[in-house]
C-alpha cells in the first residue's frame, strides 16, 4: 500500500535520496525545502511514480509550519511517514580567523548567539514543531488499511556524540533531536507511531564534494577503518528501513550509522 511521506530538507543531498529510497519503494512524497523550489523540483521530476509534490516554508519560523503539514496532508491524503531531515549548519568564516564555524574561543559574544538561534530553531525547535503537527494528524486522520498509524524519522548526526567543537550549536542540536526521538517515542507508542533517529557520520554529497577532493578529504576518511565516507543513498536506504513495518520494534533507537567512525 502506497504511504504519504513528507521529507524536510529534500532540495539535495541526504533529503533528496531519500525521496528518491521512498518512491521507489511505490510510496508518494512531499519534498520540503525551505526556498531552493527548482532544485527541489528536478528531484521531484525525477522520482519515480506518481503524486509527488513541492512544499516551500522556512521551518526556523513556527508560524509556517502548521500551513506546510497541512498543504502535505493535503497533497498525500494523509502523512503516514515523516522524515525530519532539514538541518541548518552555520558554518560562515570566523571574523579574523582561517577558522569556521563559532568556536568559543575566536566568537563574539553577538555571534555566539546569533549561531544558536538559528541553529536550534530549525534543527531542534522547527523539527519538534513539525512532529507536533505531523503526529497530530497521524492521530486524528485514520490510516489507510494495511498503513502503520505512523513513522517518525529524525536524522541526527554523530556530531551528537562525538561533539563538534567548531560548530557547538549543530552537535548540541542533534543531541536534543535524538533526545526528542526517544521521548516521543515513548509518549507515541500506545498510538502505534514509531520514533526513530539515525546518527550518521561523514557523507559525501554534492556541497562536500570539494572539501573531500582537497587536502582534508584524506583524513576524513581515513576517520573511518574502511577509509572512506558514505553516500547519501547509503543514509537514506537505512532512513526507509527505519520507517518499515519489520523496523517498528527499533521504536526509540538511535541507529550509529558512520562506518565505524565513531564508538560508544
Amino acid at each position: 500500500m502506497s504511504r504519504g511521506v513528507l521529507v524536510t530538507g529534500a532540495s539535495r543531498g541526504v533529503g533528496a535520496a531519500t525521496a528518491m529510497a521512498f518512491a521507489q519503494g511505490g510510496d508518494r512524497v512531499v519534498l520540503h525545502c525551505r526556498g531552493a523550489v527548482e532544485r527541489a523540483e528536478e528531484v521531484r521530476a525525477g522520482l519515480p511514480g506518481d503524486g509527488h509534490a513541492v512544499v516551500a516554508a522556512d521551518i526556523g519560523d513556527p508560524a509556517a509550519i502548521p500551513s506546510l503539514i497541512e498543504e502535505s496532508a493535503r497533497l498525500l491524503g494523509r502523512i503516514d511517514v515523516l522524515v525530519n531531515n532539514a538541518a541548518l549548519f552555520v558554518d560562515e568564516p570566523v571574523a579574523g580567523s582561517r577558522r569556521i564555524g563559532h568556536p568559543l574561543a575566536e566568537t563574539s559574544y553577538d555571534e555566539w548567539v546569533a549561531a544558536w538561534r538559528r541553529t536550534l530553531a530549525v534543527n531542534l525547535e522547527g523539527a519538534a514543531h513539525v512532529t507536533w503537527c505531523v503526529a497530530r494528524q497521524m492521530l486524528d486522520i485514520e490510516p489507510a488499511e494495511g498503513v502503520r498509524r505512523g513513522a517518525i524519522v529524525n536524522v541526527g548526526s554523530r556530531g551528537a556524540y562525538r561533539g563538534e567543537p567548531d560548530v557547538p550549536a549543530y552537535g548540541a542540536s542533534k543531541a536534543g533531536l535524538h533526545s526528542l526521538g526517544q521521548s516521543l517515542a515513548v509518549s507515541l507508542a500506545p498510538h502505534d507511531i514509531t520514533v526513530t533517529s539515525i546518527a550518521p557520520g561523514f557523507i559525501a554529497t554534492d556541497m562536500t564534494a570539494d572539501l573531500l577532493a582537497g587536502p582534508a578529504g584524506a583524513p576524513i576518511r581515513a576517520q573511518s577503518p574502511f577509509n572512506r565516507t558514505a553516500t547519501a543513498e547509503e543514509v537514506a536506504e537505512a532512513i526507509h528501513w527505519l520507517a518499515s513495518s519489520p523496523a517498528g520494534w527499533s521504536s526509540g533507537a538511535v541507529l550509529d550509522f558512520n562506518g565505524a567512525s565513531h564508538l560508544r
